[in-house]
């Protein structure tokens, strides 16, 4: 019994999320990847030491790769591997959405950014937003729907109690 629950420990949950992606940009669309990691990587990511708030995906050799995502390695878990934490990692995609990736950043303008990193199963996972950046007033705006959004529910929740 105590081997099934560790195994269904990391199934579906979330590593990280880039909340500065949905700040700064639009996404428009979105692609889930595989990411191919050493196994000092896959041990640091199950302790939740990983920092991808300023990485970004680019595209080099019609392949796509995650660029400044930091995973800082154990220090038991490392001793005989000399660990870059800041390397590229290839993300894994089929060659249809890679194209439609690789067109949409050169011919319109898009960027791909990181948004989550999460277990599917035993795999890592990494989703891409296809995004473009938004403007001041932008963001002003969506700061203003997010309080009236809290403020609406503040107060459906009073009135549903004094009901």
């Amino acid at each position: 019994m105590a081997k099934a629950k560790d195994k269904d420990k990391h199934a579906g949950g979330t590593i990280a999320l880039n909340k500065r992606a949905r700040h700064e940009y639009h996404i428009d669309r979105r692609y889930e990847a595989g990411v191919a990691l050493q196994g000092w990587e896959l041990k640091a990511l199950r302790a939740g030491r990983i920092n991808f708030g300023d990485s970004y995906a680019i595209v080099r050799q019609n392949e796509i790769y995650l660029f400044g995502a930091s995973i800082p390695p154990l220090i038991s878990a490392s001793t005989h591997v000399v660990a870059d934490d800041r390397r590229i990692r290839k993300l894994l995609l089929h060659r249809e959405e890679i194209d439609q990736l690789i067109g949409a950043v050169e011919r319109k303008g898009y960027t791909m950014v990181p948004t989550a990193m999460y277990w599917k199963g035993n795999k890592v996972k990494v989703e891409i937003g296809l995004a473009r950046g938004k403007q001041a007033h932008d963001k002003r705006d969506t700061e203003k729907e997010r309080d009236w959004q809290r403020e609406k529910q503040r107060t459906m929740r009073a009135h549903n109690r004094s009901a």
